[in-house]
């Protein structure tokens, strides 16, 4: 099974340090844990597919990842199931997953394990593997992919993207933006791909050397910027073009206003890195 594009940074464990989620929060799934892993989960595999995430809330990209994973599994009325595996209370769980990052996913077909995830990807990326597991899952007689009426110009986006054509990925999205103006899903489709777009042939090592001798270049900062919420790294991303926006005038700052302002699109608007950047921007500029 192909995986999406290196669009984002696995999350070592070993890194992991202080809580992220409040005890209220809400995590889509049903809990995986020792006892239930083989009664339920790979009995319930033989019947349909079942996914499931290792996460840790230690880990802001891992909890993305569950919250990507639930929304899509909702929407695909029970084709699949989620099960999530909380790697600080199931560490056995885990180590039997072979787990070494987080999130990390699997897929269970007919109580055969298929790995997905080793890092936090997009929804678009997220859901063309999950489509693929469910294809291959009817293939092996387990459950039946969903009956979703597909936009004509996403099935051709998520087509060029499967691909890697980003361009025709680019002018799917602008024909579908100009039929449906207001349509959060294209907007994000066309900000994710354009980031692509821009991020492809970039060499990380060379920019930041780039930046080191030159740190106010508005160019080498948008493009570190890109690779760095390309990568998963969101927080220094955002920090990296306000820090521009301090330093420079005129011209260059409103072009480094403008660009942050479309790596905000790319976040979830309820995500606290995103509601203290857009408050530091404030700042920043009055």
């Amino acid at each position: 099974m192909s995986q999406p594009p290196n669009f984002a940074r696995a999350f070592d464990l070993s890194s992991l340090v202080k809580p992220k989620v409040e005890s209220n929060t809400t995590i889509p799934g049903a809990e995986v844990n020792a006892a239930n892993l083989t009664s339920k989960f790979l009995e319930l595999s033989r019947t349909v597919p079942v996914i499931l995430i290792c996460w840790s809330a230690r880990s802001p990209e891992s909890i993305e990842m569950v919250n990507t994973l639930g929304k899509l599994e909702a929407a695909d009325n029970g084709a699949w199931v989620l099960g999530r595996v909380d790697i600080d209370a199931e560490p056995q769980v885990a180590q039997a997953l072979q787990t070494k990052t987080v999130p990390f996913g699997v897929a269970i077909i007919g109580e055969q394990m298929v790995p997905l995830f080793e890092q936090n990807y997009p929804e678009v990326q997220v859901r063309m593997v999950i489509d693929k597991v469910l294809s291959l899952a009817t293939e092996q007689g387990v459950g039946s992919a969903p009956v979703e009426k597909f936009e004509p110009e996403e099935d051709e986006a998520l087509t060029a993207l499967e691909a890697g054509n980003y361009l025709l990925a680019e002018a799917a999205y602008r024909k579908w933006l100009n039929r449906k103006p207001n349509d959060a899903l294209v907007k994000l489709g066309l900000a994710q791909t354009q980031l692509l777009m821009r991020t492809e042939n970039l060499d990380a090592v060379k920019i930041q050397a780039q930046i080191s001798a030159d740190p106010k270049n508005l160019s080498l900062n948008l493009q570190a910027a890109d690779l760095e919420i390309g990568s998963g790294n969101i927080e220094a991303a955002f920090t990296r073009l306000l820090d521009l926006i301090k330093g420079v005038t005129g011209e260059d700052k409103t072009k480094a206003k403008d660009h942050l302002l479309s790596l905000f699109s790319l976040v979830d608007s309820s995500d606290p890195r995103l509601i203290s950047a857009r408050s530091a921007l404030a700042s920043a500029l009055f």
